[in-house]
């Protein structure tokens, strides 16, 4: 009898680390998918003007904008990048599919997100597909709380291809007015916003930063 009553506990108890196992998997699966970016991404990054550039001159650049992207929005989020730079004169801007390689999926959202004067959330269908999209606006606009300088940065774009309803934007990004392509304001905002006086002064206090690090790295 013992036994027998013994049995059911010992089947529970592995039935629950199977599916603690099955989870563990598909949590690592799903970072490993992310800090790939996967060769297709890669691919259609390639396209964009200023991809070749090597990791260091990367590095090395302080830009306007970083568009912040799903894994499946490349292409849409390299023609909001030529849309800025080519119309509105608005560059350099880079997207985080051309981050560096080889670095962690979370520095390079630190370098992306401190490393540019606007941070671009792109709102398409593909934002909802998986946390990844979620995490990145909660950690920017952390970071534009935190940094006095940053302050009103954060832009969401909702593009012409595929973009999300309003209705099923996250209530954090809610609170933001986003940019809408379609909107015949829209290029009187995109002006009004990405002024010259403010890049500069984010510029400046980058440089700064970069300098207070230089020493520790000697």
């Amino acid at each position: 009898m013992g036994s027998a009553n013994s049995k059911p506990a010992v089947s529970q108890n592995s039935s629950k680390k199977s599916k603690k196992m099955s989870t563990g998997q598909r949590d690592s699966k799903q970072v490993n998918e992310l800090c790939g970016l996967s060769a297709e991404i890669k691919e259609s990054a390639s396209r964009s003007p200023g991809v070749g550039s090597s990791n260091e001159n990367i590095e090395g650049v302080f830009y306007k904008f970083v568009i912040l992207h799903a894994e499946n929005d490349v292409d849409e989020a390299i023609r909001i990048q030529n849309l800025l730079q080519n119309k509105f004169c608005i560059k350099p801007g880079i997207i985080f599919a051309e981050m560096p390689c080889g670095k962690h999926i979370l520095e390079n959202l630190s370098d992306a997100v401190n490393g540019s004067a606007w941070t671009i959330i792109l709102l398409t269908e593909g934002f909802l597909n998986g946390p990844w999209c979620e995490f990145q606006s909660y950690t920017c606009l952390a970071n534009a709380l935190n940094k006095e300088h940053k302050y009103n940065t954060v832009i969401p774009v909702r593009p012409l291809n595929n973009p999300l309803p309003r209705e099923k934007t996250p209530f954090i990004l809610q609170a933001i007015n986003a940019l809408e392509e379609e909107s015949p304001a829209f290029a009187k905002q995109v002006e009004r916003i990405f002024q010259d006086s403010t890049y500069r002064q984010q510029r400046e206090i980058w440089r700064r930063e970069r300098m207070k690090e230089k020493p520790e790295h000697l």
